[in-house]
């Protein structure tokens, strides 16, 4: 008898997973459809850059000095996160304290964009799927999505 019970409980837990996974699949099919439509309009708009990768950038406010981080940097910034509906999904603004990490822990969206940066530079970041998380969700980040930052670079080392 708990023989039986252990092979229906696999059997559920596998169907579960199964159905999640084609789910996540599905979803991200329509988010990665929905943000290549975005970033394609948001690169015609006035000051925003594309770099080859596909990152998108606007400056919002020019920082100081000539230096720039690596990818091996530390960097301490304020931050913004919100998908392309404008829903936040994290925020170091809201939460009133500025975060450090290095560059080399993050996202490739993150690590690539704030090495274009100036200390004291505010820039705003439009991260396709493929710089983000990709066909992963992520906490409240659905699998697929374009990931838009507001950054302060504060300072680095």
């Amino acid at each position: 008898m708990s023989k039986i019970i252990i092979g229906i409980v696999i059997i559920a837990i596998v169907a579960f997973v199964v159905f999640r996974t084609q789910n996540n699949k599905k979803l991200a099919l329509e988010n990665i459809q929905s943000g290549s439509d975005y970033l394609s309009a948001n690169m015609t708009r006035e000051g925003v850059i594309t770099t080859e990768s596909g990152l998108q950038y606007l400056v919002l406010k020019e920082g100081t000095g000539e230096e720039t981080p690596s990818p091996n940097s530390r960097v301490t910034v304020h931050y913004h996160g919100t998908l392309i509906d404008g829903s936040v999904f994290d925020s170091s603004v809201q939460r009133g304290e500025p975060i450090e990490f290095g560059l080399n822990q993050v996202i490739r969206g993150w690590t690539e964009g704030l090495q274009l940066m100036k200390k004291g530079e505010k820039t705003r970041l439009f991260i396709p799927p493929e710089l983000g998380y990709g066909n992963r969700s992520a906490g409240s980040i659905p699998a697929g999505s374009v990931l838009v930052f507001e950054v302060e670079l504060i300072d680095f080392q």
